[in-house]
């Protein structure tokens, strides 16, 4: 990977943080346009083909819901609003784009969760970014435009997903559902967002855990059904004697 080049945005981008009743967190970007602007710069004058942006966070955090999160539990309350800033190049540009947080640093804790203890390592996570958009592929709008190669995976050759059973929100979940593509929910994997396929008209099978998960998968690929591998017993009193 080669670094290209760098921009300042000519405007803060008042980074605000949200969370829903669901339990996801968001945000909002008080000035979209500086950041379009300084990506534009980089996709036309340095022939930028990812990027990787470090944007202030805000200091005024919840600090209950940070220090849940240090220690393994709740939401990252950061993570929403940095998929708003990359979703928004990426959807404008049509490049890999991947965001890291400027924060106020603190204090490692002792007691730390495994889980959080690379993210204290740095005052921004640009290292683990790039390394991530180093090897990000490539992204083809047309798929008539362009030849196609073994390696590419377009959206309608996507035959299965799993998500968890309570965070079935995501736009690409959304969007596979729509297509043929066996959506599988995994209920062991509990979480804080309480967003279940049924309300938003997803058809999925839902397996208690992800080792159920995988057989599922290979059933599908078999082209078995696997309703036709669960037992069906009578229940006791029906059984004569």
């Amino acid at each position: 990977m080669t670094l290209t080049d760098y921009v300042i945005t000519d405007a803060p981008l008042n980074v605000e943080l949200r969370t829903t009743a669901s339990g996801t967190s968001w945000g909002t970007i008080g000035n979209p346009d500086s950041l379009l602007r300084a990506a534009e710069i980089l996709i036309k004058k340095a022939g930028a083909e990812a990027i990787a942006v470090v944007a202030r966070f805000p200091d005024d955090m919840d600090e209950e819901a940070v220090q849940k999160y240090r220690q393994g539990e709740g939401v990252d309350s950061l993570a929403g609003a940095e998929a708003v800033i990359s979703h928004l190049l990426v959807r404008t540009f049509q490049i890999p784009c991947a965001h890291s947080p400027a924060l106020l640093s603190e204090p490692p804790q002792p007691d730390l969760s495994p889980r959080s203890a690379a993210e204290e390592l740095g005052y921004t996570f640009l290292p683990c970014v790039l390394v991530g958009l180093s090897r990000a592929p490539q992204f083809i709008i047309d798929k008539g435009a362009t030849a196609s190669e073994k390696r590419d995976i377009w959206a309608d050759e996507v035959d299965a997903a799993i998500a968890p059973a309570t965070a079935c929100g995501s736009s690409a979940l959304l969007s596979l559902s729509q297509r043929r593509c066996q959506i599988i929910t995994v209920e062991e994997n509990k979480t804080l967002i309480r967003v279940p396929p049924q309300p938003l008209g997803i058809k999925a099978i839902q397996v208690n855990s992800y080792l159920e998960a995988i057989g599922v998968l290979v059933a599908h690929k078999a082209g078995i059904n696997p309703s036709a591998l669960r037992p069906k017993l009578l229940p006791l009193q029906s059984i004569s004697h």
